[in-house]
């Protein structure tokens, strides 16, 4: 909760966002849950008129680069996102680890699944 001061200045001047989500299990249902953070950026990012989204879907190595889990967070999120005022379509899912670098800055070979937005 202390982040959320910070992340409400940032975000009044951002013109996109990127949200990012664990993968982990349970840790994207928390933050998914009523009272999880991962909806309450999502909802202020749009409330103080921050259109465009981009959602990184991080720790996929804690599961164990699983396209599935993948697909149950665009699912699940894009449902909530919608709620919110985004259009899902618009929206780019990126899956990524961050401990490891998978597709941060070029494509990993551990996820080939994934062909881009």
């Amino acid at each position: 909760r202390d982040f959320i001061k910070n992340m409400i200045t940032g975000t009044s001047q951002a013109d996109c966002a990127i949200l990012i989500i664990a993968s982990g299990t349970g840790e994207f249902e928390a933050g998914i849950s009523k009272d999880g953070q991962t909806r309450e950026h999502a909802l202020l990012a749009f409330t103080l008129g921050v259109r465009q989204l981009i959602v990184a879907v991080n720790k996929m190595d804690t599961t164990k680069w699983s396209e599935d889990r993948f697909n149950e967070i665009i699912k699940e999120t894009s449902t909530f996102i919608k709620k919110v005022g985004y259009n899902p379509k618009a929206v780019a899912f990126v899956p990524i680890s961050g401990w490891h670098g998978d597709n941060m800055l070029e494509e990993s070979p551990n996820m080939p699944w994934y062909k881009g937005w």
